[in-house]
């Protein structure tokens, strides 16, 4: 933008008076300045003069406003403010509080023992869940690694020591074992023992985490036996078969007569024991232990405790009847499933509706027989469910995952001739668990091939509640399951 200043000169009278610049005395017409439309400034128009330049406040200025605002306002209108907060809190805490409310509310049976520790504690499980999930999605750590550090942060490991029970970490054929023992021996006499496999969907948990050592200790002193603890390798740093493997390697090094002799341990009772994936791997590991003729000591005694055996079916009375029961509902169990195997997650959705089984799947037909659960289950397990059998399915599934297959991991599919070598069998049940019909399918198959068993049920508890006896998550239920399972042990072992 151009503009035009005079020239002043020093010493002359026109310093002591401003004198108008040319745009301005052609603005307003002052004497002197040529007419308009005349003389030099014809033709040309008129410039608008400068707006004025803003001056900078002086610092602090702004702060000293501000406060005096405040002051003017007075105590009336800070009132006003606290006021106008405290209906908006009066609003967002009800919301917030009834948001809470739908998030850890589930509708349970009425005959469920403690039914809002549980849901309070199902609810802390999804978000820890869903938290870990996010983390898989943004590619950060896979779910399950992150889900397992999460509980070993709140699951504190405990000090191996105690007055009662000796305690020591070792390896059996390259396998971490964790033995506890009676630390005092009242006479040479050999004692009994038990081989138990601890749960977590082949994923999670540890022979040394508080819950499990807790039971083992308990056990150890009750029984008055010697307890080996495997630590098997974990998903997803491997996947089946590498924990059956482990399982089965430590079992059988530990059956070893020379082995045994170094805990005192009485070759003629020894049980195999373990809970949920745990029972899926002591049931897997008796199978193959009973086939292996160079194992010359066998088990007297498999206890099995809410197991999980069969991947082909997640539509039995009891995968429907609580599909969204708290702790493993069925997407959840599926999901287990698939990265036991190392699997095509996308699998997920189609299994839910057993595409991978449907009557087109081949390879699927020579084993329904064996989960057949409308001749399996009695009536009071069946209630009005009918099976579900798709016509057409999904054949991949199977062909990129044959080990659903197999019995090393799915032992129910397992043929008579491998049942029937089983030792005396114990199967704890729960109504309120998805896995129910699997532990109630397999005692059935058993007893048809000539083993006894006995079937434990529960009518108030869930999955996963025997290792629930600590507080924060002490349930009435895990001490009721633990001392039934106990008393059967302590009577039969």
């Amino acid at each position: 933008m151009r503009t035009c200043l005079e020239e002043r000169s020093p010493g002359t009278a026109s310093d002591s008076q401003p004198r108008p610049s040319r745009l301005q005395g052609q603005r307003e017409g002052a004497p002197g300045s040529p007419p308009s439309g005349t003389g030099a400034g014809q033709g040309r128009a008129a410039l608008p003069p400068l707006p004025p330049r803003p001056r900078a406040p002086p610092i602090g200025s702004g702060r000293e406003e501000r406060r005096s605002h405040r002051l003017a306002a007075g105590p009336g209108s800070r009132g006003a403010g606290r006021a106008a907060a405290m209906r908006t809190a009066v609003v967002l805490l009800p919301a917030l509080a009834a948001l809470g409310a739908y998030y850890v509310y589930l509708p349970l049976p009425g005959t469920m023992s403690e039914p809002w520790k549980l849901m309070l504690m199902d609810a802390s499980f999804r978000a820890i869940q869903e938290t870990c999930n996010l983390v898989h999605y943004l590619r950060l750590s896979h779910h399950l690694t992150v889900l397992n550090y999460v509980i070993g942060v709140f699951d504190k490991l405990e000090t191996p020591s105690s007055e009662l029970v000796k305690i020591k970490d070792t390896q059996f054929d390259g396998v971490e074992v964790r033995v506890f023992e009676p630390s005092k021996k009242e006479d040479k006499a050999l004692r009994r023992s038990v081989v138990y496999i601890h749960g977590g969907g082949w994923a999670l948990a540890s022979a040394r985490a508080s819950s499990y050592n807790n039971l083992c200790k308990i056990m150890t002193e009750s029984l008055k036996a010697v307890i080996v603890s495997i630590e098997y390798r974990l998903v997803p740093k491997v996947h089946f078969p590498e924990p059956f493997n482990d399982a089965f390697r430590a079992a059988k090094h530990f059956l070893q007569p020379d082995v045994l002799a170094k805990y005192s341990v009485d070759p003629g009772r020894i049980a195999i024991s373990g809970d949920s994936a745990g029972g899926n791997l002591a049931a897997a590991v008796c199978q193959q232990l009973s086939q292996d003729t160079s194992v010359t000591n066998k088990p007297k005694l498999q206890a099995l405790i809410y197991p999980v055996l069969q991947a082909l079916d997640f539509n039995t009375p009891s995968y429907r009847q609580n599909v969204n029961m708290p702790v493993l509902p069925r997407f959840v169990m599926i999901k287990f499933w698939i990265d036991y195997f190392n699997g095509n997650p996308d699998f997920a959705h189609s299994m839910v509706i057993n595409n991978h089984t449907a009557l087109d799947v081949s390879q699927a037909v020579p084993y329904k027989g064996h989960l057949n659960w409308s001749s399996l289950l009695p009536s009071v397990f069946k209630k009005n469910y009918k099976p579900v059998i798709q016509t057409t399915g999904k054949a991949e599934i199977l062909q990129e995952i044959p080990e659903l297959l197999d019995i090393r991991a799915t032992p129910l599919l397992a043929e008579k001739e491998i049942l029937q070598l089983q030792p005396k069998t114990y199967i704890l049940t729960c109504e309120n668990d998805v896995l129910r019909d699997d532990g109630v399918m397999y005692a059935k198959r058993l007893e048809n091939a000539g083993v006894e068993v006995t079937l434990d049920h529960f009518e108030d508890c869930f999955h996963g509640c025997m290792i629930f006896t600590v507080w924060p998550t002490d349930f009435s239920a895990g001490l009721q399951t633990r001392e039934s399972y106990m008393k059967w042990l302590d009577q039969n072992l």
